[in-house]
């Protein structure tokens, strides 16, 4: 194996090798406080027109009805939800990919995610599954430390956080033309308010992820 790269300013590029597999535990984490159910506000949800379907994403103008019974309607992005992963090793890093994201014309320094575009699969399994595809890493500890929706002032994406740990190398599958060019880079679980705070890191599920691991990491409460 060649020489590990020097650091670059946001940490430094990881090549890992294949190895055994090791399979993810998921061991969930109940929410602090119940999510109130659907409906439970007075306003209801009518029904969907489609506008517009692409292969991970649907447009549809929705219809709803206030407490009131005055009906009104918005855009909607529909998605089928999404698993991101914090993989922390035992030297207390974060391996994130460097990836183009042509909706902002920039490349991004963000944790492993990707759609739940499989039918039927478990999420543990989805984030277990792009974790190695995009990072080359397995995770014998896999943990639920949240579930958030991205944007729900115009989409139902719902995006679960998980924590990885236990490392070890594993295969890259990586799929498309954003992660053909994916760099993998390590940065100190640590830094992560100084990686915020300087603009290193604006991915707000990165952020948010990170900073759950961080404290879970110092509480104690992984598995």
């Amino acid at each position: 194996m060649p020489p590990p790269e020097p650091p670059t300013p946001a940490g430094r590029p990881l090549h890992p090798q294949s190895p055994p597999p090791v399979g993810p535990a998921a061991a969930p984490l109940p929410p602090a406080v119940p999510r109130p159910p659907a409906g439970s506000s007075g306003f209801r949800h009518l029904g969907d027109e489609v506008r517009f379907r692409g292969w991970r994403i649907s447009v549809v103008q929705a219809s709803f009805s206030s407490p009131d019974g005055t009906r009104f309607t918005r855009d909607v992005v529909r998605h089928p939800g999404a698993v991101c992963v914090v993989p922390v090793t035992d030297g207390g890093g974060v391996l994130l990919v460097r990836q183009y994201r042509g909706p902002v014309d920039r490349a991004l320094l963000e944790i492993p995610a990707g759609t739940r575009d499989v039918e039927g699969e478990a999420p543990e399994v989805t984030a277990g599954r792009e974790l190695e595809e995009e990072v080359g890493v397995r995770a014998g500890r896999l943990r639920l430390l949240a579930t958030v929706y991205n944007t729900p002032g115009f989409c139902d994406e719902e995006t679960l956080v998980y924590l990885a740990q236990d490392l070890e190398p594993g295969t890259h599958g990586r799929h498309g033309e954003e992660e053909r060019h994916i760099e993998v880079v390590e940065v100190p679980l640590a830094d992560v308010d100084t990686l915020v705070a300087s603009g290193t890191l604006v991915d707000a599920q990165t952020v948010l992820g990170m900073l759950l691991a961080r404290d879970a990491v110092r509480a104690g409460t992984t598995p």
